[in-house]
């Protein structure tokens, strides 16, 4: 069939050979007619004004055609996630959280690991079965026949009158960039493929597929698509803590990761509407933003003419770009922007993940250590602790620049906290180079880690040119070193902690006691405490419960390698906490956020 056929054509176009242009820089595309056929059962449609998602359903009147989002990865994913829910309910349909509801099931992915598409191909698959089941009872009811027992027990509500007669199920994300066409092979039961910068065309794709019981794809990358001007509706408890994606795609190219590939290159929102969407979050009582980006801090934003830097040189001392970054007067960079969202409100905290070691320049760090309110945890993620993997890698910098990074920032954010990604079993990776990493998390001591074992993932410079030559089970052997070391030096670390105090953000109750609340410091650290009346900090005023959303000091009774147990102090705000000549002293307190 169609799918098949495609998929051979991925395959080998799927080669281990670099792509070579012609001098005149044209290539195969340059060559093929707009006008020339298009395989039968695949469609990409022009944009339409409006759409009607409007459906009878079991002979009842029309209604609106509800939409289920799963969200598996990242947070940009999530983040993602947001964004179609508001495409899609401007398009004219309607959220659920009920998947018996659902008449359109989209499954946002993630590729990063082998191990994360394996969790999406048994999702999918349950949600084929369940779309089979639901189809049986219909269509026996449509003949006038009994539906078998045995196909329908398992999967389907009781009231199997309200379930959607006609389900479609979509695959978006970084899987769907990945494996394109694949996915529409018909074991898969894949209605629909939409890569990240596809997402505006979901309405589009869908009228394909209900209006044309055609299969649609769009996975076509973009050079400039932020969906800057795109509200994202965000389907949590409330406006607490949110997530505000700042820039999209990658340049790094590090020779492991599938990134570049499925998110395409670097490009920055315009800043204004980043600090206009964080200003809205603080008026519907946001406490916490995350800024979101694969690559945040290189964040800039050139609203005019641009150049090419003079070298690779990148703005962490002695750590280099894989190609030359664009430069501008006028470009508004990663610092200024964090300086603009920072100072919207004092009591707002600021977060922002997942940076790259190489785009940390001295004002950053210094803002940071600064900002009281821009939060003293780190993500700095090593990858290796050897010079020679990081080398082979194409991470941009040594294990000494590395280590002379971490330094400075101790020197100038106080209370740091570091979280990190390691990944053991690299392509070549000694046992040298094993110890070296051991090593680099005994010396940094991190406070929270990421660790995996390396998996090849196609189009990836490790996967064309280097051998995934480490076996299976020694990679399992060295991660399992690697997480015994890092909780053990997290554990001792932690036991610093006692009777330190810090300021906590009410996140509610603990999942394991209900007379306790949880939350977490500005340094990301969780900490349970009792639920108990309190008063203001210092003042022993009119006592209150604690509720989600208040700042809290909590003084540090009990560590272990990843949690804090602690007791409560009083009220407090961020400003009072951090300013010295406004803050309570508490005799012989060790103060820390």
């Amino acid at each position: 069939g169609v799918g098949g056929r495609l998929s051979r054509a991925s395959r080998l176009l799927s080669t281990t050979h670099p792509t070579r242009i012609p001098k005149d820089g044209k290539q195969l595309k340059d060559f093929i007619s707009n006008d020339s056929p298009r395989p039968a059962g695949l469609h990409e449609m022009e944009p339409s004004p409006s759409y009607d998602f409007n459906f009878p359903k079991n002979g009842q009147t029309s209604t609106k055609t509800r939409f289920h989002i799963e969200t598996m990865g990242c947070q940009m994913n999530v983040s993602d996630s947001e964004i179609v829910h508001s495409i899609l309910e401007k398009a004219g349909m309607e959220h659920t959280d009920d998947l018996a509801q659902a008449g359109v099931i989209l499954v946002n992915t993630c590729s990063i690991r082998d191990n994360a598409e394996k969790k999406v191909w048994e999702r999918l698959s349950y949600l084929n079965s369940l779309r089979r089941k639901r189809n049986h009872y219909h269509s026996s009811l449509d003949r006038g026949k009994k539906p078998n027992p045995r196909v329908i027990q398992f999967g389907l509500p009781d009231d199997l009158q309200n379930t959607p007669q006609n389900t479609k199920i979509g695959v978006l994300g970084c899987m769907a960039e990945r494996l394109k066409t694949d996915l529409l092979e018909a074991e898969h039961g894949v209605d629909l493929v939409a890569g990240p910068d596809a997402y505006r065309d979901l309405p589009n794709l869908l009228t394909t597929v209900f209006d044309n019981d055609h299969k649609a794809v769009n996975v076509a990358l973009s050079v400039d698509e932020t969906y800057a001007d795109i509200a994202p509706v965000r389907t949590g408890q409330d406006e607490l803590t949110a997530f505000v994606s700042i820039m999209r795609g990658c340049n790094n190219m590090c020779s492991y990761c599938i990134v570049p590939f499925t998110r395409g290159r670097e490009r920055s929102r315009e800043a204004d509407t980043i600090v206009d969407e964080v200003r809205r979050l603080v008026d519907n009582g946001c406490k916490e933003v995350t800024l979101l980006g694969q690559n945040v801090n290189s964040y800039n934003y050139i609203p005019g003419q641009a150049k090419y830097a003079p070298n690779r040189d990148a703005k962490s001392k002695d750590f280099i770009n894989i190609a030359k970054p664009l430069i501008s007067p006028d470009a508004v960079d990663f610092t200024k922007l964090v300086d603009r969202v920072s100072a919207i409100d004092p009591e707002l905290r600021v977060r922002f993940t997942s940076p790259h070691p190489k785009d940390f320049p001295d004002d950053l760090i210094y803002l940071i250590g600064e900002r009281p309110n821009v939060c003293s945890n780190v993500h700095l993620p090593a990858q290796s602790g050897s010079t020679e993997v990081l080398k082979a890698m194409r991470r941009g910098y040594t294990r000494e620049a590395y280590l002379r990074l971490v330094e400075t920032m101790r020197k100038h954010i106080p209370d740091l906290t570091l979280s990190t990604d390691i990944i053991v079993g690299f392509c070549g990776e000694s046992e040298y180079d094993h110890e070296l990493t051991l090593s680099l998390m005994r010396e940094v001591v991190y406070d929270t880690a990421f660790m995996f074992k390396y998996s090849s993932r196609e189009k990836t410079h490790a996967h064309r040119r280097l051998n995934d030559d480490v076996p299976e089970a020694v990679k399992q052997r060295r991660l399992e070193e690697l997480v015994e070391t890092f909780f053990s030096e997290s554990k001792r670390k932690n036991a610093n902690e006692l009777g330190k105090l810090h300021l906590v953000l009410v996140e509610g109750s603990s999942k394991r006691k209900g007379s306790e609340l949880v939350g977490r410091s500005c340094s990301n650290k969780k900490i349970i405490f009792p639920a108990l009346p309190t008063a203001p900090f210092g003042s022993g005023g009119t006592t209150r419960m604690p509720e989600r959303g208040d700042y809290v000091v909590v003084r540090v009774v009990g560590t272990s390698a990843q949690t804090l147990r602690g007791e409560l102090v009083g009220f407090h705000t961020m400003k009072g906490f951090y300013e010295p000549d406004t803050r309570p002293e508490f005799e012989s307190s060790k103060l820390s956020n």
